[in-house]
């Protein structure tokens, strides 16, 4: 390792693998390096999908997950860390018991619950075990849309009124994260918008004007971005909004 590797910010990806490249671990390593932070990873489940399908899914023995973190940690001090894909409620527990308990380490957690092709990625012990073990534990979790409704009992189509986005980030907050980020990307209208709700009561609208393309991936490299900026410094808004702008790049073909 370089010296200049050696004293850059770290962020630890605890995710899985897709095989197109599109979203994943290898969305995850593309994002960090472009925000020039340095990744140590331990990776869930592999993956075998395409824009249009999954494939297979194959998780990684808990123990692997434990000592994957584990000896990343070992290796180097890390800014933040962050969770995707975890698959099993046996790979949430890996992931509990090995975590730094010291909650001066932001962990952003992107409660992936589906893959955009349709195929399920946590079964329901699993959402169980991350609500639980996990939530209490998370800096910021960043649903979409159709994940918040799903885990606050509701109807993705009710996401697009702002009453309701409001109503699940409070039940969310509830369960332990320090802040809410429910992406707008799937609401109707001519602006996305993204709610930040924190646990002190204070809310905040980040909002663009959408665009038309679409990309997969851009959840994990939305997370990935904002714990970068967590482990370089950034209060948790401006990280935020520097994530978003990035997405927004991705998703105009800039970056």
């Amino acid at each position: 390792m370089s010296a200049s590797a050696a004293t850059a910010p770290a962020v630890l990806v605890i995710a899985g693998s897709d095989s197109s490249g599109g979203a994943g671990l290898a969305r995850d390593l593309r994002t960090l390096e472009s925000q020039g932070v340095e990744a140590l990873i331990a990776l869930t489940a592999v993956t075998a999908q395409s824009d249009s399908r999954l494939w297979a899914v194959h998780p990684v023995p808990p123990e692997l997950i434990r000592a994957q973190i584990l000896s990343a940690l070992e290796s180097r001090s890390v800014g933040a860390v962050k969770i995707g894909m975890l698959g099993t409620a046996a790979a949430v527990e890996a992931v509990a018991e090995s975590l730094p308990r010291e909650r001066d380490v932001p962990l952003v957690l992107d409660p992936v619950l589906r893959s955009s092709s349709g195929g399920e990625l946590l079964d329901e012990a699993g959402r169980r075990a991350m609500q639980e073990r996990l939530f209490p534990m998370t800096t910021l979790l960043t649903p979409n849309i159709p994940e918040a409704a799903r885990l606050c009992g509701g109807q993705p189509q009710a996401g697009s009124d702002t009453a309701t986005r409001l109503a699940w980030a409070a039940q969310l907050l509830a369960r332990g994260p320090r802040a809410v980020l429910i992406k707008g990307g799937h609401a109707a209208g001519t602006e996305a918008a993204d709610l930040l709700a924190r646990a002190d009561g204070t809310r905040e609208w980040l909002s663009s004007a959408r665009l038309a393309g679409t990309l997969r991936g851009t959840g994990c490299a939305l997370a990935s971005a904002i714990a970068a900026g967590l482990a370089r410094g950034q209060a948790l808004g401006e990280a935020c909004w520097n994530a978003r702008r990035y997405v927004l790049d991705l998703l105009a073909g800039i970056t």
